[in-house]
């Protein structure tokens, strides 16, 4: 079984990879809808696209953490406000080895946390109240240690690069799906160098690019979260902390109003509970099968 290093390394690898696939699918995409919707001009859209998703990345990787904070209306607390919370967070910073991360409230009863930034150096982890004030201390520890792994883990920048990539990729494809509905009828001589099979790839990729980048990115955030349960766990040494945390924030029906489908796959739990179960609504789920999750932690 990798450890704790191996596992970041892996993960840095991983962002990587995401990167070179991402920037390879709009750079397709940019010399497509050139090339087809604007008269062989697919060299100045993939120049366009490279440069809009370059941008947007450096953009979101030094602000995406104080701008999901914003949306999730979290306030930063201090030790003087929070004692205790600031104790435990410090507590798990000299067991896990990472510097402490700014610590953030939101005011809602549903019980949640996540944890952002781009790095350990620049990080924040936030509570809703409700978490705080249900679960147990040994409980809230490994909450904390969960959070606190996917800085360590690296997980909290991958997450970021990839919403943003995923995000750049849908806003092209929508522009793209307009073009073709718009000016697919006005093709010019110039589509006709483009051959067949691979004008029906980038018709496919178009369409599908949305669906299959956000499956990417929900794939990604699953695996993170075993890794981060797992992590949690070596760190407190206590699995049955983290475990009991996680059956209780299983038993909490409540939706989580500062939540939404571009935060959702932060948060340790779902906070967009649908109550709907399929095998084919669970290929949308931000986090894998919290029983799975439980089952995993009491056998270590």
């Amino acid at each position: 079984m990798p450890n704790i290093y191996q596992n970041i390394g892996s993960n840095k690898r991983s962002t990587v990879v995401i990167i070179v696939l991402f920037i390879a699918i709009i750079t397709f995409l940019g010399w497509f809808i050139g090339n087809y919707f604007f008269e062989g001009s697919g060299m100045s859209f993939l120049a366009f696209a490279l440069v809009f998703s370059g941008f947007s990345g450096l953009l979101s990787y030094y602000t995406s953490d104080n701008l999901v904070l914003a949306i999730s209306s979290a306030r930063e607390v201090s030790k003087q406000d929070a004692p205790d919370l600031h104790n435990l967070v410090e507590n798990m910073c000299i067991a896990s080895g990472i510097p402490k991360p700014k610590v953030y409230i939101i005011n809602d009863t549903s019980m949640n946390a996540f944890a952002t930034g781009r790095d350990p150096k620049h990080s924040s982890i936030c509570f809703t109240t409700g978490i705080i004030q249900s679960l147990e201390k040994r409980e809230l520890e490994g909450v904390v240690a969960h959070e606190m792994s996917h800085i360590g883990n690296f997980d909290t920048r991958l997450m970021c690069i990839v919403s943003v990539l995923v995000g750049t990729v849908s806003l092209l494809s929508n522009w793209m799906t307009r073009g073709f509905f718009f000016k697919g009828r006005r093709r010019s001589s110039s589509d006709g160098e483009i051959s067949g099979i691979l004008f029906l790839v980038g018709l496919v990729l178009l369409i599908l690019s949305p669906l299959i980048s956000t499956l990417i990115k929900l794939a990604i955030n699953r695996k993170r979260e075993f890794l981060a349960d797992s992590t949690a766990a070596l760190i407190t040494r206590y699995p049955g902390g983290l475990a009991n945390a996680l059956k209780k924030i299983s038993l909490d029906t409540e939706v989580l109003e500062a939540a939404n489908s571009a935060t959702a796959h932060m948060y340790i739990a779902d906070p967009i509970r649908t109550g709907l179960k399929s095998s084919i609504s669970t290929l949308f789920d931000t986090h894998p099968p919290i029983e799975e999750r439980i089952r995993r932690l009491e056998l270590m």
